[in-house]
């Protein structure tokens, strides 16, 4: 489902100099599988995502998502896919019904209440359609997100940090969403800094440093190969 070849991507820092933010970057993901993108703030992991977004123009190299080269049809790859940022970004003055009715409208989906209403039910969060999205709880927030990232159905899903600002509970909800999402068949990128958690959720880590993937493989075997515990 998507398949990333010796990605980079460069920025000019006014104190640094040229940081390569991505360098290098390979990986693949099939449908029904969750990968994480390991690693600590600064590691490249979101840059990624917004590569495989195409919200950025990588320098080099090659991001295929569902045999549509990402690079040069961005428009064709975004209907295949959807990215959730860190950030929730909901509309505090509309509800969660119009929230996702919108967006299914801009996706051109037809029948598009219809469409959040099924999400909506779907994700738990039918009791909250008619809530604004302002006056909800930050977990109620990320299921509003996803339902809205989900209208088009799409076979690639990008998250970014899916879990921050979650109390326990709250991670723990999200996790087995996110799980009943790839079991959909969905392939899943997920960004984390969190180890336990790419261990929950995660079919395969790849562990970033520096722009690049330095280890990948099941959290059993990164701990293996490095001695450590998740």
């Amino acid at each position: 489902m998507l398949k990333v070849n010796d990605l980079a991507r460069g920025f000019d820092d006014p104190a640094r100099g040229r940081v390569e933010a991505v360098d290098g970057l390979t990986f693949s993901v099939s449908g029904g599988e969750i990968y994480g993108l390991l690693g600590p703030n600064g590691a490249g992991k979101t840059t990624t995502l917004r590569l495989l977004a195409t919200l950025l123009k990588p320098d080099r190299g090659n991001i295929d998502i569902d045999g549509i080269d990402a690079t040069s049809q961005a428009v064709r790859a975004r209907a295949r896919l959807a990215y959730v940022p860190a950030e929730a970004g909901l509309p505090e003055r509309l509800s969660a019904m119009e929230t996702v009715t919108l967006f299914a409208r801009v996706q051109g989906v037809s029948q598009p209440r219809r469409r959040a209403t099924a999400l909506l039910e779907s994700l738990g969060a039918a009791p909250y359609a008619q809530s604004l999205c302002g006056s909800l709880s930050t977990g109620m927030k990320r299921r509003v997100v996803l339902a809205r990232a989900l209208v088009h159905d799409p076979p690639l899903l990008l998250l970014d940090e899916p879990t921050d600002g979650l109390d326990v509970a709250g991670r723990r909800e999200v996790l087995a969403l996110v799980s009943s999402l790839a079991a959909d068949g969905r392939a899943v990128v997920v960004s984390s800094h969190i180890m336990s958690e790419v261990e929950t959720l995660c079919d395969r880590a790849g562990i970033m440093g520096a722009g690049a993937i330095v280890a990948e493989g099941t959290v059993a075997d990164l701990c293996r190969s490095t001695g450590s515990q998740a």
